[in-house]
């Protein structure tokens, strides 16, 4: 009576050790996809949750920024802008550089951030990286509407050197690739964090510097030919002029290139799961 009573009981939750490190474990983060939408929505709204300005400050920022960068580097340093309208210039690189920036920066932290929940309760560790890409993306078209904005102004104005083009629908497919970027280091630097807690406090400062070396305040156009390989070298580049290219004419559009930073994204994302479910079994015991 007791064996029949054990063959009808049915488990709601199997909990399993993970063997296969490259195991995104999709089905489980489609089961959880409400868990997910939650967390975007925590995200969104708990950014500003106690500001004067709310959600103003996602116009106010890329504004700013933009606008330090016209008088910084235009006005005192003097550098090239390709003959665009400086405020256009720096606010394509600045819209789309801060959607790999602020998702790096948070999914970097994953593990010490959630360490107390990830204790608690069981659910896929992925959903929180992909929560932070997804709501960094509405961030990201909200300041890109502001972009388009300014970009209307300057082109009803008849500004004689803005060329959009085509390119422009690449803009799904150069987000994929800032997304892959942000969400495979990140989970590498959080993976290492819960060891070396000392590369949270370097964390903003590598992201700040790593920008200087990302086209983001400078056409690659202008740098000498002793410094252009070391900027292509880098996979973010291709994305920056590439943007730029589609929505202002200025940069440049080469395939070669866009295919360098898509085969170095997979490797990157490929690493960052592997070392990311590594991590994962162990480091409530080092966190």
């Amino acid at each position: 009576m007791e064996q029949a009573v054990d063959t009808q009981k049915k488990w709601t939750e199997v909990i399993e050790p993970k063997n296969q490190l490259f195991n995104l474990h999709l089905k489980e983060v489609w089961h959880y996809r409400d868990l997910l939408v939650m967390w975007v929505r925590r995200d969104f709204a708990a950014t500003y949750k106690q500001t004067i300005l709310g959600p103003l400050w996602f116009f106010i920022q890329p504004l700013l920024t933009t606008i330090m960068f016209t008088i910084v580097f235009f006005r005192f340093a003097k550098l090239s802008v390709d003959g665009l309208p400086p405020l256009l210039f720096y606010m394509a690189g600045v819209t789309i550089w801060n959607y790999f920036a602020e998702s790096f920066t948070k999914t970097a932290t994953v593990f010490k951030d959630n360490a107390q929940i990830f204790g608690k309760v069981y659910f896929p560790r992925l959903i929180i990286p992909l929560s932070i890409v997804v709501s960094n993306l509405i961030r990201f078209f909200i300041q890109f509407g502001l972009f388009c904005l300014f970009l209307v102004f300057f082109m009803i104005k008849g500004t004689p050197a803005l060329q959009p083009n085509w390119a422009m629908a690449l803009t799904p497919f150069l987000l994929l690739l800032m997304a892959g970027f942000a969400l495979g280091a990140g989970m590498i630097i959080s993976a290492l964090t819960t060891k070396y807690r000392d590369l949270v406090f370097l964390l903003a400062f590598g992201v700040q510097l790593f920008m200087y070396v990302t086209p983001v305040i400078y056409p690659v156009s202008s740098l000498s030919e002793q410094y252009k390989p070391y900027v292509l070298a880098n996979p973010l580049t291709a994305v920056v002029e590439t943007f730029r290219y589609a929505y202002l004419g200025s940069g440049s559009l080469h395939w070669g290139n866009l295919l360098y930073s898509f085969v170095f994204m997979l490797v990157l994302v490929l690493s960052g799961i592997f070392i990311f479910n590594r991590v994962e079994k162990t480091f409530m015991d080092t966190v």
